[in-house]
């Protein structure tokens, strides 16, 4: 037991620095003001009571507004996806997955580069339209860009835990169902999407916490002038110098980052239970 209080002491050490003081910090200029120098601090809750100006809440507004429409989009491709990937054997479902995540393995920023070249005026996409004689469209900058850029970023987030759900789905109930009777939309209907309904659920929460919280998408292809929640902590920290506001909507955006956690955490809880049952 010693043996192992020593090697974990230097990951508790090395998490306090990293993440607990860091949070405190955020937490302490929440709810003081006095500028970013803790010096002559008075406590307030004025940081907080800040966003519900109208400036602030049309950011939220567009933020779940892009937000929604990118994870709607997200769980329509996400499930077919994730289901088709499911027809296939073991060992291909694995490599198609594995196929699925490696855009993840390539840096947000990187990715959002090769849309601007795409979707630009002169990029590939108005490029080929002129080719064919078509009439070259405005794309970047637009609420289609911020969308398209969220879709393929956080993709991967809604496919895993649909495709892990329907995966673990035990394939004598689906021959169950066909053999009481039913056509394979109702096996779909009343079996398999009942089923993958916690993966549905995880990766809808998954996905729409991410897409609330960036910020290099809707700022490199909104033009800067798309202002999202991740954006307006960025803009509070390094342009405007309010660290106080910045840790508010921090505070804020992590309240409702722990509410979803919960809920996905509940429902893997009851798949489990149900599991077990049966």
């Amino acid at each position: 037991m010693k043996h192992y209080n020593k090697l974990v002491r230097p990951y508790l050490i090395w998490s306090i620095l990293i993440v607990i003081v860091p949070l405190l910090m955020i937490i302490l200029y929440a709810v003081t003001t006095g500028g970013n120098t803790l010096v002559n601090i008075q406590f307030t809750l004025e940081n907080f009571k800040k966003i519900g100006e109208p400036i602030y809440l049309d950011v939220l507004k567009k933020s779940f507004k892009l937000g929604f429409i990118s994870v709607a989009f997200c769980l329509v491709i996400g499930y077919i996806l994730a289901y088709f990937i499911t027809r296939f054997k073991d060992s291909t479902q694995d490599f198609l997955i594995l196929l699925v995540t490696i855009p993840m393995w390539i840096n947000t920023l990187l990715r959002t580069y090769a849309w601007i070249s795409l979707l630009s005026d002169n990029g590939v996409i108005n490029n080929f339209l002129q080719l064919i004689g078509l009439t070259p469209k405005e794309l970047m900058y637009t609420d289609f860009a911020v969308v398209l850029g969220l879709i393929s970023d956080i993709l991967p987030f809604m496919v895993i835990p649909i495709h892990t759900s329907i995966r673990k789905i035990d394939p004598s109930l689906i021959e169950a169902s066909h053999d009481l009777g039913a056509n394979s939309f109702q096996t779909f209907v009343h079996v398999i999407l009942k089923m993958s309904i916690p993966g549905v659920i995880n990766g809808v929460m998954m996905t729409f916490l991410l897409s609330i919280s960036t910020f290099v998408i809707p700022k490199l292809l909104g033009g800067g002038q798309y202002m999202l929640i991740g954006n307006l902590i960025e803009n509070q920290f390094i342009s405007v110098g309010n660290w106080n506001f910045g840790s508010s909507i921090s505070i804020i955006l992590t309240v409702i980052i722990l509410i979803g956690l919960s809920v996905m955490k509940r429902f893997d809880r009851e798949e489990k239970e149900e599991r077990d049952e049966r």
